[in-house]
């Protein structure tokens, strides 16, 4: 079946479309042995010889593999330090598959490989908003007003976060379980945010990637995607791609959670008989101090508005 150049190119893992639309232009890409800059010709990978930088590039069936990436593996084709890999651990897939971005060292969870670059592309790039879907325990308890800062976004090394869907899930002791959707990809993202709101995480786990979660695995196991998934995350992607789009791409996973759970409120002590009660609203402070009412339900002490003068005694 034939394609197009640059599609094949982005297919077999050598570069995005755009790329490799970029690679012909430059005079990099040849086909059966001439140059090839236009960007409408099509070739059939059975047949055709196409080379970049001289190079022969064979045509494979595009793979994808969801994995449950463990604690203490990199997200890298290999490892000067010799540490474990996510190759290592996909070893039985026979296509020259690569991570779809990064999970941290310690950070546990969901992970797309692929080698299908013009896909992987789509997927990284922040402007398609495919969501990601975090579990983070952290530090101490945040309140709801600390978590409303999340959702606004702040600032890191003066960039400010995408708007964010979060919720606290549990609270156990001193710490809590907080659940973070994102639509963007910055380095240590969720990390850092809950540092600038004075929660740093303890654990990191990422639950679904777009719509595809983790249900039946155990970390180290991968999977290939279902044909419906693939048809689905491709027509997400394609949907996203389209000009004027505004959509997030990636179908969002939404967790099947209990309601959340609503964090402490920061508020202000009151007074009852005496003596402080924790915890209750600023304005049950504000009441309490309010002198009574006189007796037969006539106006309050202090400022009032003043009474209209009558008629004909020198009002106007």
């Amino acid at each position: 079946m034939q394609e197009r150049v640059q599609k094949f190119l982005a297919r077999s893992g050598v570069a995005s479309r755009r790329q490799a639309e970029q690679m012909m232009l430059d005079g990099r890409v040849t086909v059966n042995g001439a140059v090839s800059r236009e960007l409408g010709v099509k070739v059939d990978p059975d047949k055709d010889s196409v080379k970049v930088d001289g190079k022969r590039v064979h045509g494979e069936q595009a793979a994808y593999v969801l994995l449950y990436k463990p604690k203490n593996t990199i997200c890298t084709l290999d490892d000067p330090e010799q540490r474990p890999t996510v190759m290592d651990l996909v070893r039985g897939v026979k296509a020259r598959i690569f991570p779809v971005g990064r999970l941290d060292f310690d950070t546990t969870g969901a992970l797309l490989l692929t080698n299908d670059g013009e896909m992987a592309n789509l997927l990284m790039h922040p402007r398609h908003r495919f969501s990601k879907t975090y579990l983070a325990k952290v530090k101490g308890i945040p309140t709801e007003e600390r978590l409303e800062k999340l959702r606004r976004g702040v600032n890191i090394e003066g960039v400010r976060t995408a708007p964010a869907e979060v919720r606290m899930v549990a609270v156990k002791e001193k710490n809590s379980l907080v659940e973070v959707i994102l639509r963007e990809g910055r380095n240590r993202q969720v990390k850092r945010m809950f540092l600038e709101i004075g929660h740093p995480v303890i654990r990191l786990h990422r639950s679904a990637y777009a719509f595809l979660d983790l249900e039946g695995m155990a970390p180290g196991q991968w999977r290939p995607l279902l044909p419906e998934e693939i048809k689905r995350l491709r027509a997400s992607a394609a949907r996203a791609d389209a000009p004027g789009s505004g959509a997030a791409g990636g179908d969002a996973y939404r967790p099947r959670l209990a309601r959340p759970l609503k964090a402490p409120r920061e508020s202000a002590p009151r007074v009852v008989e005496g003596r402080r009660e924790e915890g209750a609203p600023a304005r049950a402070a504000s009441r309490a101090a309010r002198p009574p009412r006189p007796a037969g339900g006539g106006p309050r002490t202090g400022k009032r508005k003043a009474a209209a003068k009558p008629r004909g005694q020198g009002g106007r």
